[in-house]
């Protein structure tokens, strides 16, 4: 029953428009100047090619200005979005602070055009030039990573060079994210090019509306799986994901900086809007006022999947602290996580937090010779293990050392910060194309949490369940919670035909269906939303008083993440 493309209608009166004569047919025959900014990975000279021949079978003079070829020279590009300390780095650089703007030194000036003529600027930062109107052309995420993995890709700034993906991550997407963000309220378009032979439009207006209207119940976003050689085959088989893949590992259930939510009645008439535009747009009715006030628009938490049923461990990692993560990397809150174990076998197991008896300068010693010698390491002479039995919650505050074991499907409730694994130790893995992987261990040993080990992770990581409320058929409890973690993570257990009352309360919930056929969710307003086993739903914090409604004849258990007060 889980859904790989779950989707929502537009709002009344939008517009939803599929392929280029019908995107076409939205411009005016001119005078009008038609900027269309959007990311580099977008195909824009098809884009290009295709509007001006739509427009010219209708009669329209077409002049196209494309900003890729006026970009400032390439060095002048890497020295205003990169410190010397990240040059230095070859495995992360701190996030970009610079505007889209200053990617280009003088913008051209083109003349405006005249009589049944359209000026089609187009390009990333297309925006920054005159127009009479403004559109977007999108495309998720996950087909930059992919086209620059495979060599074909090209960063921001740079449209001679072969991209890389430590520039996406760090600097690209930060400098892309703040200019599409500060254009959501003006739009006049959106345009989802992810095929780029048959686009999807949704008018700006429509699309505002559209994003309003979600605000006011729950939401799931567009979940997708990539590949690792750690990765597993759980959800090739369970959620039927790409059965040709190498395998699933990583699965994006909710990832803000990276999901997307589906608009369009089906497959063939769809618009992919990133979800973050939720929280850009509706700050304080997606997260709540106390925790707008404290996050911004940046959603806090994260669900993902960690398969590794039938594939190997997970490296041996930990995640910044708060001060290393602002000052280094720019973030302006760290990486905790959570892992949920949702499958477990018999000897599987979740790697965590340091034995009582570590010698730290055997550790470091043990490390630099396995990444720079070849020399496996046991990293269980340094690390704890604890038994991945199903339903168990394991703490991971920022610093400490942790992995998940060979045969798990781990669901991680987490902080969204996500591109920082500080690796000690990847069991001398090649990666996809037969290199030695990447272990930027001197950033894990200088975020190391020395003073919780032995007894204090198995006290403090690896909590009992504690009930918090109780009634006929079901009962809410504690999971897990910690001081110096933001959010905590709870579990409503539902007997068959039961239901629980909740209230978001002025914070968002993120729930997750880890046992049994699923529930349904209505809200005080009149929304009904189904949730089958293994997906992941938003409530907004502006939902207010819902019900969980068991489905099925078993007891149901839904995790359930929220920002602490």
């Amino acid at each position: 029953m889980y859904r790989l493309d779950p989707r929502y209608a537009p709002a009344p009166g939008a517009v939803l428009a599929t392929g280029w004569q019908a995107v076409a047919a939205q411009l005016p025959p001119g005078p009008v100047t038609v900027a269309v900014d959007g990311p580099p990975t977008a195909a824009w000279d098809a884009l290009a090619a295709r509007l001006t021949e739509e427009l010219t079978a209708r009669g329209t003079a077409v002049r196209t200005l494309d900003l890729r070829a006026h970009h400032a020279p390439p060095a002048e590009v890497r020295r205003r979005t990169e410190s010397a300390e990240d040059t230095e780095d070859p495995y992360y650089a701190k996030l970009a602070e610079t505007p889209l703007r200053d990617l280009f030194d003088d913008l051209p000036r083109p003349t405006p055009p005249q009589g049944r003529e359209v000026l089609l600027v187009h390009g990333p930062g297309a925006s920054l030039l005159p127009h009479d109107l403004l559109w977007y052309a999108d495309l998720p995420k996950r087909h930059a990573e992919a086209a620059i993995t495979a060599g074909r890709g090209r960063n921001l700034g740079l449209p001679a060079e072969k991209g890389g993906l430590r520039r996406l991550f760090y600097i690209d997407w930060p400098v892309l994210d703040r200019h599409r963000d500060g254009l959501a309220p003006r739009l006049d378009a959106w345009l989802d090019v992810q095929d780029p032979e048959r686009p999807t439009y949704i008018d700006g207006a429509g699309l505002r509306a559209t994003l309003t209207d979600l605000t006011r119940g729950p939401v799931r976003t567009r979940p997708y799986f990539n590949s690792t050689p750690w990765g597993g085959h759980w959800a090739q088989r369970r959620l039927g994901f790409d059965p040709a893949a190498r395998n699933t590992a990583l699965g994006y259930e909710l990832i803000a900086p990276e999901s997307g939510v589906l608009i369009g009645p089906h497959p063939g008439q769809q618009a992919e809007i990133p979800f973050q535009l939720l929280c850009v747009l509706h700050p304080e009715a997606m997260l709540g006022p106390q925790v707008a006030a404290r996050f911004g628009t940046s959603f806090p938490i994260r669900f993902d999947y960690l398969d590794t049923l039938d594939g190997g461990n997970l490296s041996v990692h930990c995640h910044p602290k708060a001060e290393y993560m602002k000052e280094r990397f720019g973030w302006s809150y760290t990486q905790h996580e959570t892992y949920y174990t949702a499958l477990g076998g018999p000897g599987a197991r979740v790697f965590l937090g340091l034995r009582e008896d570590i010698d730290l300068e055997l550790f470091r010693k043990e490390i630099e010779e396995a990444a720079h010698d070849g020399v496996p390491m046991d990293p269980e002479d340094h690390v704890l293990t604890f038994p991945a039995e199903q339903g168990r919650l394991f703490m991971i505050p920022a610093g400490t050392p942790h992995a998940s074991g060979a045969g798990n499907v781990v669901l991680e409730i987490s902080a969204t910060p996500y591109l920082y694994s500080l690796r000690f130790y990847d069991w001398l893995r090649p990666d996809a194309d037969g290199r030695p992987r990447q272990l930027p261990y001197e950033h894990g040993l200088a975020n190391l949490e020395t003073q919780r080990r032995g007894d204090a992770v198995a006290r403090d990581l690896v909590q009992e369940p504690r009930t918090l409320r109780a009634g006929p058929g079901w009962c809410e409890e504690l999971l897990g919670a910690l001081d110096e973690m933001f959010y905590e993570v709870r579990r409503h257990t539902v007997d068959a035909g039961a239901a629980v009352d909740d209230d978001t309360a002025g914070r968002f919930h993120v729930l997750n269906v880890v046992e049994g056929e699923g529930v349904v969710l209505h809200t005080a307003a009149g929304e009904r939303h189904m949730l089958f086993r293994s997906e992941t739903l938003t409530v907004p914090a502006a939902v207010g008083p819902y019900r969980l409604t068991a489905v099925g004849e078993c007891p149901v258990r839904v995790v359930k993440a929220l920002v602490r007060t």
